[in-house]
């Protein structure tokens, strides 16, 4: 294996940093046949200016580092390798260009980073702040070449440290019923270069999905939204608006022409001229100005006008839905039969599915299920079948929804909640023409339009839909037929049929009321138990997710991965961590979507669900589960129920100008917890098709702060480094993993005492190790030194499990004659106390056996406070 150089700041990427003092780290890992060399690593830099054009580059050496300034290791690399640590560090005014350099002595030749791995040069940026007279800056500023036919104007922003403005862009009313008109203008390019390039473009109708470039726009597919990153450190976010107030009735997004400009493209479906809409920010980072222009967004639904019967019922019915129901819903593990039972469902294949795991001591909460329980007709492909009638296919399902349902809650206690697949429309061709829902309401007949990205899928064609007039009346009987059939929520798919009809006429007076009805009686049979899918498309993301002031949905929140193709594992969950740097400002949980266990990737999928901070199910094939990693993403609480751990921040991607493409890390950043007292929690996922070692500072967690001290806890290797701040070299971590290999990195604030016999120590409770997000299972945890000199840890727990918790000191002390832990005030057995086997400044507390052991009993609580007792001084 061939020499690999890895370094932080790292090659091929750009890296914001706000000192102008900056310590580069580089890892050399080479053959251990080889490390006896002199190796040599040197650092090629400029100043002038980026990917080197007219620059002057200058040379500077590394040093080897002392073993006191090494990073931390929490991946040890291969058996057959070893790694030398190297360090130099430099001032780098405002920006810096370079590259590395190294061999293996003086008698080798240097052997170039760029030809040996494929990685261009690094660009450091050098945030010095509002740059003077930034405040005077206005739009023509920042974007060259503004169309000054467009009329824009300064707003209010709600994000600190950002500006934005709104930019209207006037386009006539729709042609005719048939005919919407479209408007084509002109932007500009921002700052007239750029760096980086980001974008959520429309995958194809139902979906966003991310796409990355360096100095030139070029969108394959039209774009929601759009951020720049400029040479001083500035990003320039651009997002299209439309629907709301004086907004068309339609869609505001944005391609590129050749030369590179940003153009806006406005399609109105009104009868009415007016404006399409965008929304600008800057600010020092992403997530300020994307949070601006997303907030701006918020303001304007909020203050549109929406007046009408469904708004004021939808107004009454979120004020009566409790809270407590989300727990039930998607805090348990959930499971669904869409891959695991495939089509055509009957009632006995649903049953032996759950069966099957109850079983393997699969305590599922929640039951979806998927697509075809449905009477259709059969006519025709999928796509153009029609609904008969709301109850289940009647030779698949002899006793009908309602037996089934019963069926599964008589025998499976464990089952809260068992919910139902259907289209928005009914089913995927809507409505079927001669049946019984075709009969009892009124219906009208469109004309859907095909997508021309994906043309295996057949939608264009007449289509048979509920009139407008009879929509309420048909969700609310539908949705009354399943509540009384036992099913307790619905997972709504398709419903981005509505902006695929053809005629304007149609879509500007059936969408809102498709929309707004479904909503309606979502809330009113189900509390708002629906998940909503396929429905990432502009109209519905301004009209039904951005509002609040109403309960939170569940949203698929990308396109579906296939089991069977092993190039689209990777990808899922890499649109998933970039569509949620969007979803995360909308009124939803997004939701990444239903996995295999025993299946491709299984692990991959598992960790990016426990980050993502939204619902986990999985579809398994009757008997084929990995209990093994089941049980790292769920806990049993003390009542029986299992639970998972969602972190209390939504994950999202942490590196939004990172191609896909690159040679580079998958980091989804979440926080779980209470601000300073809380958990920073990095998923870190290789998606590059090849092994990868890389250093990630813990200066790039969320939530860090460098006054503090921290300890920091890898799932997969158990490893937890020593207490670190962030200005120490040890903060750099260092991390490898396989070809589509996964780790979760979380970041424990670590209390400190002062001792005189021991000197300082630390401590800090670690959550339920062997749980991917363990962290995540505490709700409460605090230390205190007793007056009787020994210290308190207190920790409060969702789920039963191993409990751990970190000492610096507990190399020198004795389990045996220096400790006591306790549940509910009850000493637990010795036994179940233990020094980690990975990391000895870690004691282990084996909750869950020692609860069995004791016949505790949790009574009116659904938690667990542990309490751990040690003598602090000598």
């Amino acid at each position: 294996m061939p020499p690999f150089v890895v370094t932080y700041p790292p090659l091929e990427q750009i890296t914001q940093l706000k000192d102008p003092s900056v310590t580069f780290h580089a890892v050399l890992e080479v053959p251990k046949s080889l490390a006896p060399g002199s190796w040599q690593l040197a650092l090629w830099h400029s100043t002038d200016s980026y990917d080197g054009r007219k620059a002057s580059w200058v040379e500077t050496p590394f040093a080897p580092s002392g073993q006191s300034d090494f990073p931390s290791t929490l991946h040890d690399p291969a058996d057959q390798l070893t790694r030398l640590h190297f360090a130099v560090d430099l001032t780098v005014q405002s920006t810096l260009n370079f590259t590395i350099k190294f061999r293996q002595g003086p008698a080798h030749d240097w052997r170039w980073v760029r030809n040996e791995q494929g990685l261009g040069d690094g660009y450091i940026v050098v945030d010095v702040g509002a740059l003077e007279g930034s405040d005077d800056e206005d739009l023509p500023d920042l974007i060259c070449g503004l169309n000054p036919s467009l009329k824009w104007s300064p707003q209010s922003s709600q994000c600190p440290g950002t500006r934005l403005w709104t930019i209207e862009v006037p386009v006539d009313g729709a042609q005719d019923d048939d005919n919407s008109t479209f408007s084509h203008v002109p932007l500009g390019i921002p700052w007239g270069g750029f760096l980086r390039w980001f974008a959520l473009v429309r995958d194809w109708s139902p979906w966003l999905a991310p796409r990355q470039g360096r100095s030139t726009l070029e969108l394959d597919k039209d774009a929601l939204l759009c951020s720049f990153l400029s040479s001083k450190g500035k990003h320039l976010v651009c997002m299209g608006f439309a629907g709301i107030n004086n907004a068309v009735d339609g869609m505001t997004l944005f391609r590129n022409d050749e030369s590179g400009r940003v153009t806006i493209h406005i399609r109105n479906d009104s009868a009415q001229a007016g404006s399409g809409t965008v929304l600008v920010a800057v600010g020092d980072n992403f997530e300020s100005a994307n949070a601006a222009v997303m907030y701006h967004a918020r303001s304007l639904v909020s203050t549109a006008d929406r007046a009408g019967e469904s708004s004021t019922e939808l107004e009454t019915l979120s004020d009566n839905v409790e809270a407590k129901w989300y727990e039930n819903w998607y805090d348990g593990l959930g499971y669904c039969t869409w891959n695991a039972l495939g089509q055509r469902l009957t009632a006995e294949r649903v049953m032996a599915a759950v069966d099957a795991l109850a079983d393997n001591n699969i305590n599922i909460s929640s039951l979806i299920i998927d697509d075809n329980w449905q009477d259709i007709d059969y006519h025709g492909d999928q796509w153009q079948q029609g609904w008969n009638d709301f109850e289940a296919e009647p030779r698949a399902f002899p006793n009908g929804l309602a037996g089934l349902v019963s069926a599964i809650r008589s025998k499976h206690k464990n089952i809260e909640h068992v919910a139902v697949w259907h289209a928005l429309l009914g089913y995927w061709g809507g409505i079927a023409p001669d049946g019984n829902l075709a009969k009892r309401y009124r219906t009208i007949e469109v004309v859907r339009g095909e997508d021309s990205s994906r043309k295996n899928i057949p939608l264009g064609g007449k289509m048979t839909l509920i009139a407008k007039e009879d929509v309420h009346k048909f969700y609310d009987d539908f949705y009354r037929f399943l509540s009384e059939s036992g099913v307790a929520g619905v997972k709504t798919d398709g419903q981005f049929m509505v902006d695929t009809w053809v005629s304007p006429k149609v879509r500007r007076e059936l969408i809102q009321p498709y929309l707004d009805n479904w909503l309606l009686a979502s809330l009113r049979h189900f509390s708002g138990r629906a998940i909503s899918c396929m429905s990432l498309a502009p109209p519905i993301i301004f009209h039904t997710q951005l509002p609040r002031g109403r309960p939170t949905m569940l949203c698929r929140n990308s396109d579906d991965f296939f089991p069977e193709v092993p190039s689209s594992h990777p990808w899922h969950v890499w649109a998933n961590a970039h569509n949620s740097l969007l979803t995360q400002h909308l009124n939803i949980l997004p939701d990444w979507d239903m996995f295999q266990t025993a299946g491709a990737y299984a692990g991959f999928h598992a960790a990016a669900r426990c980050v993502s901070g939204g619902p986990i199910y999985i579809t398994d094939v009757p008997g084929q589960y990995d209990l093994d990693l089941i049980k790292q993403m769920t806990g049993v609480t003390p009542r029986g129920r299992t639970v998972i751990f969602c972190p209390s921040v939504l994950g999202r991607s942490l590196d939004q100008y990172v191609n896909y493409d690159d040679l580079s890390l998958l980091k989804i950043s979440a926080y779980n917890g209470r601000a300073v007292t809380g958990t920073p929690i990095m998923g870190i996922f290789n998606v590059s098709g090849r092994p990868l070692t890389e250093m990630v500072p813990l200066a790039r967690f969320s939530g860090v702060l460098p006054s503090m001290w921290y300890v920091v806890r890898s799932h997969q290797s158990g490893k937890v480094t020593l207490p670190v701040q962030t200005t120490s070299s040890a903060s750099v971590l260092t991390v490898s993993l396989d070809n589509g290999g996964y780790d979760i990195l979380s970041v424990f604030p670590l209390s400190l005492y002062e001792t005189e016999s021991r000197g300082r120590v630390y401590v800090a409770s670690l959550g339920l190790v062997g749980k991917m997000t363990g962290c995540a299972a505490m709700l409460n945890h605090s230390s205190e030194l007793l007056e009787n000199g020994r210290l308190l840890i207190s920790t409060r727990l969702k789920a039963l499990g191993v409990l751990g918790i970190y000492i610096s000191h507990l190399p020198e002390l004795s389990i045996q004659d220096q400790f006591m832990a306790t549940i509910l005030g009850q000493p637990i057995p010795p036994h179940t106390v233990t020094v980690n086997k990975t990391d000895n400044h870690v004691i282990d507390i084996d909750i869950e056996t020692a609860w069995e052991e004791m016949s505790l009993d949790a009574g009116w609580s659904n938690e667990v406070e542990v309490k751990v007792y040690f003598t602090l001084e000598k």
